[in-house]
């Protein structure tokens, strides 16, 4: 009889089931080491700078991405962004990490839904195979693609030789409108805008951005032969004509070449041609000016040509099917009985349910990419990844929630948890406690922000972070009460009929003098109520979560105009010039121009970007250093905390009335840790919608609109913010919140529900009232929240 052996004690392939980091130093990250399972649910906690996405973007998944990128070929590696390594002693047991963050996608105005999604790809296909009567192949139906005509003679290269052949008339299908190009709007240029007829060249009568006359242009327009020094009025109609249209014409100014090209044509290639969201805000406000877009009268704002218009399926054309709401295209397609293409039918049912599933099945497929907010934006991303195949890799996500109803919360852990089930390791930074609860492992950072945050404070379960005394489990259980009293209002702003996308005719009196919350499910029309109809009237101060336009230059001292009254204060104390002081301007190491820092660019391999040598990352020339202020020189003022700021600027000769009033603001708003010259690049998404909030708190507005102020808030900080609507109310202003976080809804003095649905099943009003009436009524998904919430 043979004795049986053991069976062996595990592959040790089986053995790599955790991801190590050992040493991480990234922005304010201290030497940071922690295990993370994998094939898990781990939720990164803490404050808002305290360093989650130091960790978890900047470390593990930069690493992980610049890893992959290495495996391509130089050819390749020369055409991708190039990565550097981050500050890491080791990283173990790293997956291939998919990001799925909260940029807002596309700035081209040609991106739809449809077309980021595979979505209108699939749907060209069906309308090329079933589509009555025939119109031609996919590309037919594509509104990116132009019909092109060619004759003459075509090269064909075959098994070494040429051959030739005459084409006469070939036609390329697209389906793009030539009268708007495919955008769906034609663009009429106002010309008062563009210029003042009653000045000359030379005084400055042109009003377009970028168009001096004391440099190139000025010598362009003389050598066209254009008068500089007649008023505009007494040009002749073909002075005027090459003004305003002149094609790309070669002329020789100064011995130089050049090109010149008409005023419109020019600002149809560098403005017009890009998404509005993209544009630089002085670029914006002058096409807002100038610009009226109005629906293209031969598509009707469609984008196709009449013969893809009159192909249908069913009885519906393209942009037809396009312009429902998916959730309702998805029941079409699933109606529709065509055994011919049923694998396609198959994969586009898969996708438009899979909208559904997300919550985005309010949206339709020709809404452009660039009007989603920063959470569709995000789950318009994870469809992609849903129906995938690949398993064992790092789904990374930041903030998954933002701009969810507490209703839309638990669908988003169910696709979390569905992702980690497949086998995935699933990393979210995330604030609130919903998703926090169904996390398999957490770890929170901090304890505080900035240089006093970096540092890992608890590791463990759930349950092992609200028996913690930290920060984020001790506000973990914390619930705001509904407000007992509230405010009386001082008068009403009255919405009447408004039907902006899927209103439905609402007409509401929001009240003024007090705080007024706007809530209700993702899709139900807060936004188009509040953007529609309140935010363009005159005293309202809108505060949107748009980014922050500015490069690795900009940092809080220059975005809130703080920088120039203290340029002043140190040019007045030591006797010199304002540009001194400035990084950019004449006060800059003349080493890295003022950037700190030494970039060097290695051809196909990542550029090295390394301190400055001469000033030691300090920006400024040794000189400039030695005039200071109070004790100390620019560069020590530009690394102070606000907090610290503060007390420099408030009394002695280092007094900045007007500089301490714009740090009064950033305090109010919860920036107290930030530096004053911390690029603007390395801001979390919390801090810069706070940071444009101290901005806009100086303007003399009388309603202020906050849109979902408590995105990228700790739980902590939301008392804080609380605090801050309060102060703005007491002072006289009303405040109109968009908001889904129940704590805001608890202490608000009037609640505006919208509902009860998403798309065509919301648009209409179906509360108002105090928040204490709003539990107590429990008629609509958000009163069945916020009495679960505060325990009703």
């Amino acid at each position: 009889m043979t004795e049986t052996t053991a069976p062996p004690a595990g592959h040790p392939a089986d053995g790599h089931d955790l991801i190590r980091v050992q040493g991480a130093r990234e922005n304010n990250l201290k030497d940071v080491s922690v295990e993370l399972p994998k094939r898990r649910l781990t939720v990164f906690t803490g404050v808002s700078g305290s360093g989650k996405s130091s960790l978890v973007f900047a470390t593990i998944a930069a690493e992980s991405q610049r890893m992959i990128n290495e495996t391509y070929s130089a050819f390749v590696q020369g055409f991708m962004p190039s990565l550097a390594r981050p500050e890491v002693d080791r990283l173990e047991g790293l997956t291939t990490a998919i990001i799925v963050d909260q940029e807002r996608m596309g700035a081209n105005p040609r991106s739809t839904v449809g077309t980021a999604t595979d979505a209108h790809a699939m749907l060209r296909i069906l309308f090329s195979r079933l589509g009555s009567p025939y119109v031609g192949p996919p590309t037919a139906f594509s509104f990116n693609v132009p019909t092109r005509r060619a004759s003459g003679v075509m090269s064909t290269e075959r098994a070494g030789r040429t051959e030739k052949s005459v084409v006469k008339g070939a036609v390329y299908l697209g389906g793009m409108c030539p009268r708007c190009e495919g955008t769906g709007s034609v663009k009429d240029i106002d010309l008062t805008a563009l210029y003042d007829d009653t000045l000359s060249l030379a005084d400055g009568a042109l009003s377009v951005p970028g168009y001096s006359m004391d440099g190139w242009y000025g010598r362009l327009f003389a050598g066209m032969g254009l008068p500089m020094d007649a008023p505009i009025s007494t040009f002749t109609a073909k002075q005027l004509d090459t003004m305003l249209h002149a094609e790309p014409t070669k002329i020789k100014v100064e011995g130089v070449n050049l090109t010149f090209e008409g005023i419109i044509p020019k600002i149809q290639k560098s403005m017009l041609s890009k998404d509005p969201e993209a544009m630089q805000p002085h670029v914006r406000r002058f096409v807002d000016r100038a610009v009226t877009f109005q629906t293209c009268p031969d598509c009707q704002g469609t984008r196709l040509t009449t013969a893809v218009l009159a192909s249908r399926i069913e009885g519906r054309n393209i942009a037809e099917l396009c312009a429902l709401q998916i959730s309702d295209l998805a029941d079409w397609v699933r109606a529709l009985d065509a055994p011919e293409v049923a694998p396609l039918l198959a994969g586009l049912q898969h996708l438009l349910d899979s909208f559904t599933a997300i919550g985005l099945g309010y949206l339709s497929l020709d809404r452009p990419a660039g009007t989603l907010s920063g959470g569709e934006a995000q789950r318009t991303k994870m469809i992609r990844h849903l129906g995938s195949s690949l398993t064992d890799v790092t789904y990374v996500f930041d903030e998954p929630t933002i701009g969810l109803h507490p209703h839309d919360i638990e669908r988003m852990n169910d696709l979390l948890l569905e992702l980690r089930d497949k086998g995935n390791t699933v990393l979210v930074v995330e604030h609130k406690p919903e998703t926090i609860a169904v996390a398999d492992h957490v770890v929170d950072l901090g304890p505080r922000a900035g240089a006093a945050g970096g540092e890992i404070v608890f590791e463990g379960t759930v349950e092992g972070l609200r028996a913690s005394d930290t920060l984020t489990g001790r506000h973990l259980d914390e619930r705001v009460a509904l407000k007992a009293t509230p405010r009386t209002p001082t008068s009403t702003l009255a919405v009447s009929g408004a039907a902006t996308h899927n209103l439905r005719d609402v007409s509401v009196e929001v009240p003024l003098g007090v705080l007024c919350v706007v809530t209700g499910v993702a899709g139900s029309g807060k936004s188009s109520l509040v953007h529609g109809s309140i935010a363009g009237r005159e005293g309202v101060v809108v505060v949107d979560q748009g980014a922050i336009k500015g490069s690795r230059r900009s940092n809080p001292a220059t975005y809130t105009g703080l920088l120039e009254p203290v340029r002043k204060a140190f040019a007045k104390a030591n006797g010199v010039k304002p540009a001194l002081f400035s990084s950019n301007s004449e006060g800059a190491c003349p080493t890295c121009n003022g950037a700190g820092a030494v970039f060097t660019e290695l051809g196909v391999m990542a550029t090295v970007e390394s301190p400055c040598e001469e000033c030691e990352g300090r920006r400024f020339q040794a000189a400039v250093l030695e005039h200071t202020l109070g004790g100390r020189d620019i560069a020590q003022v530009l690394a102070m905390p606000v907090e610290e700021a503060l007390a420099f600027f408030a009394e002695g000769e280092s007094r900045v009335p007007a500089a301490h009033a714009v740090l009064e603001r950033l305090r109010d708003v919860g920036l107290g840790y930030l530096s004053l010259g911390q690029p603007l690049t390395t801001l979390s998404g919390g801090e810069r919608q706070r940071l444009k909030l101290a901005v806009q708190m100086a303007e003399k507005g009388e309603v202020y609109v906050l849109d979902e102020p408590t995105t990228g808030l700790h739980l902590a900080d939301v008392r804080h913010l609380l605090a801050l609507l309060d102060r703005l109310v007491d002072s006289g202003r009303s405040v109109v919140v968009i908001e889904h976080h129940q704590a805001v809804m608890a202490h608000a003095d009037w609640v505006i529900d919208l509902g009860p649905g998403a798309g065509h099943d919301g648009g209409r009003v179906v509360f108002e009232g105090t928040p204490a009436d709003l539990v107590a009524a429990r008629t609509t998904l958000t009163g069945q929240h916020l009495a679960a919430y505060v325990g009703a």
